[in-house]
């Protein structure tokens, strides 16, 4: 069997397993991506194959956007989980295998993300701090109590009775 007879099958195959997994995306033919996640943390492995592939190892991509938060030491202990799991795979279909390895391992290696994060936690990435900001929700108020709590008297409205403005607002009084 061809490689790209193998790519063929292999990628009917992930489209049944992995069918209905909102956690599974093709890009395109050859390009698969997957999305860990514990807790609130997360972090998608892209895998690509060559044209020799599965004769030689795919390509493994973690420098996505999504992805920035991880530390450089996370990726490389990621990227050598696949490798040495891709080394006994040469030859054969490997990518579910791959997204599975890296399954199995997800609580180590954001274990080791936060270890390295610091003592407190926080996260030190790009060699800035996020910060999480309250929101404060306003209570919402009608016209009429707005105009109350902000000190205005409603000069300014009409008198419903004589339908006039108040004489101190008169135009005529501006040009005498």
């Amino acid at each position: 069997m061809t490689n790209v007879e193998q790519q063929a099958e292999e990628m009917e195959v992930l489209k049944s397993i992995y069918e209905g997994d909102k956690n599974f995306h093709q890009l395109n033919d050859t390009t698969y991506q997957y999305k860990y996640t514990e807790g609130e943390e997360s972090f998608i492995v892209e895998v690509s194959w060559g044209p020799n592939y599965p004769t030689e190892k795919p390509r493994i991509n973690l420098d996505i956007f999504f992805n920035q938060h991880l530390l450089p030491s996370v990726k490389q202990k990621i990227l050598e989980i696949i490798d040495k799991e891709a080394e006994h795979w040469i030859g054969s279909a490997m990518t579910y295998t791959l997204f599975e390895i890296v399954k199995e391992r997800v609580v180590d290696i954001f274990s080791a993300q936060t270890e390295q994060a610091g003592p407190s936690g926080a996260k030190i990435s790009m060699g800035f701090q996020m910060e999480k900001k309250k929101l404060v929700k306003k209570k919402q108020l009608r016209k009429a109590r707005k105009r109350r709590e902000s000190g205005s008297s409603g000069e300014w409205i009409l008198d419903r009775k004589s339908k006039k403005a108040p004489a101190s607002h008169c135009v005529s009084d501006l040009w005498t």
